[in-house]
């Protein structure tokens, strides 16, 4: 049984929701982890650790991203994160 129309999203929009579950969640988590590395003062640990939560981190972003019904707008939650995570890594050096 085919899915109604209503529901399915346009190819802009799906394009959208991978490159910003891809790359977004990619370097929002890797932003995540860089911003707890200056926080703690020991990026040994934190390098050591985020091999492992970095791709849980990322694929809970993943799964987020397709969730969304507007590609736009997680695109834009994403890369105010990765502003917000970067910009508190400057401001602490």
């Amino acid at each position: 049984m085919p899915a109604k129309k209503e529901y399915l999203s346009t190819s802009g929009q799906r394009f959208l929701k991978v490159s910003a579950g891809i790359l977004g969640g990619l370097f929002l988590s890797v932003a995540i982890h860089l911003l707890i590395g200056s926080l703690l003062k020991s990026e040994v640990v934190v390098m050591l650790t985020s091999t492992f939560t970095a791709f849980l981190l990322w694929a809970a972003l993943l799964a987020i991203a397709f969730l969304a019904k507007n590609g736009w707008k997680i695109w834009g939650i994403y890369l105010a994160g990765i502003l917000i995570c970067s910009s508190i890594i400057y401001l602490i050096r």
